[in-house]
């Protein structure tokens, strides 16, 4: 009995082996990939985004505080956003929005960058004057 089970499951591993796969989109998950890094290192500001999401309105809302213009990237509004989710966590370790880049490094989500806002952090990785915080 065991024995026959024993060649069951190496015929069903061997089946699944050579099934061949097809790609759920037209998007390949490299192509997605390569557009989270080009997008991340071509812009000094980098937002992750969904619309409707008020973290993500905090977030943004921020840089228009410090008047910088940050590179927006509004998944729900993207046929590849749920892949640009996918991406996101092998990089940052989450798949939660915003996700916040600046300078090609990774800041984090909203309290993230209003703590690194609050703390003068943010202004220095931007290179401006951080009125009313104290140079560290």
């Amino acid at each position: 009995m065991a024995a026959s089970y024993a060649r069951l499951t190496v015929a069903a591993l061997v089946l699944i082996a050579l099934t061949p796969t097809f790609p759920q989109s037209s998007v390949s998950a490299s192509s997605v990939g390569k557009f989270v890094d080009e997008t991340i290192n071509s812009h000094k500001i980098v937002i992750f985004s969904k619309t409707y999401c008020p973290y993500c309105k905090r977030a943004k809302a921020l840089f228009k505080e410090l008047k910088q213009v940050p590179h927006v990237v509004e998944l729900d509004e993207r046929e590849d956003g749920s892949k640009i989710q996918d991406v996101l966590i092998n990089i940052v370790g989450r798949r939660t929005v915003p996700q916040v880049f600046v300078n090609g490094q990774h800041l984090g989500g909203s309290d993230d960058t209003a703590a690194s806002y609050e703390s003068g952090h943010l202004h220095k990785l931007l290179g401006i004057k951080s009125e009313g915080h104290d140079d560290l």
